[in-house]
């Protein structure tokens, strides 16, 4: 028996362009911190591509070599040119203010997660939970 794959998106959205904008701004971030989490052990951008992949987080090379020049200019990651299989690799690691940082943006993600999956369970119908 094969197992029906689920569309990434179980309704249609009312306004594509609008979606497609904030579903854009949510993936970012996201993206930087799973780019941070799986920069914990080294690896060069095609791997790194298909670890963010196999957790359905894939990404093109387009989208991807930009966000790891920016995590390295902010200081958060660390990088060096290898040679490997007879080519030259860039392999990226998180830096130590990278790891204090990503520490810090799973405290702020976690408190996040709490507090949105609090509004979706509970309506509140407006009301702050301390009104209730």
């Amino acid at each position: 028996m094969t197992r029906r794959k689920q569309p990434l998106h179980p309704v249609d959205p009312i306004d594509p362009p609008v979606f497609d904008n904030i579903r854009l701004e949510l993936r970012r971030g996201c993206l930087s911190v799973a780019a941070l989490a799986a920069l914990r052990t080294e690896q060069y951008g095609y791997t790194l591509r298909k670890i963010l992949a196999a957790y359905g987080l894939s990404v093109d090379e387009g989208t991807l070599y930009p966000l790891l020049r920016r995590l390295e200019s902010q200081g958060l990651l660390t990088s060096e040119w290898r040679e490997e299989g007879k080519r030259n690799k860039r392999f990226y690691r998180l830096s130590d203010d990278g790891a204090q940082i990503l520490e810090q943006l799973l405290v702020e993600w976690r408190s996040l997660d709490r507090s949105l999956n609090g509004i979706l369970v509970q309506p509140h119908h407006g009301r702050a939970p301390s009104d209730i």
